[in-house]
């Protein structure tokens, strides 16, 4: 009997290889240990009452994203009533989400670019940016799609 269970565990394991390999490349969906590499860098400028936010969202992985989401979240409260890009939306006043669309693996690219005003006028802000969301493949470095910035009220652009 516990031959039998040793032979069985066996077999189930190198089953489980086989498929991890990409033995079933021509299946749909993603393959089982695929791996995309999401980033997100741009800059953010603050000045007036208004905060301007350009980031490229890229995938260096070996694996395509079909679709990803972007959070930016500020410190400060933006002025309601603002039209965001048909890929954005206002999950708080102090939350937009936005599509990335595809991202192709080895360098697919989308670009967001945001015009805002705040509540207020403030002196300074924080804008926090990082992957929300990301179908299909993992992404085992996600220190290079989270950023936290501290944005003065200088009109001067705070890279990331």
């Amino acid at each position: 009997m516990r031959g039998l269970r040793k032979g069985v565990l066996g077999v189930a394991l190198a089953a489980a290889v086989v498929m991890g390999t990409g033995a079933g490349a021509g299946a749909a969906g993603p393959a089982i240990g695929s791996e995309a590499d999401l980033s997100h860098h741009g800059h953010v400028s603050l000045w007036d009452g208004r905060v301007g936010v350009w980031l490229v969202s890229e995938n260096h992985g070996p694996s395509d994203v079909s679709q990803a989401t972007v959070r930016l979240t500020f410190s400060e409260p933006m002025a309601g009533g603002q039209e965001l890009p048909p890929a954005c939306l206002w999950s708080s006043a102090r939350v937009v989400s936005c599509r990335t669309g595809e991202l192709r693996a080895e360098g697919g690219a989308g670009e967001l670019a945001l015009d805002l005003r705040t509540a207020a006028l403030p002196d300074e802000m924080t804008v926090e940016i990082g992957t929300a969301w990301r179908d299909g493949p993992a992404d085992r470095n996600p220190r290079n799609d989270r950023h936290r910035v501290l944005v003065l009220a200088t009109g001067d652009p705070y890279v990331f």
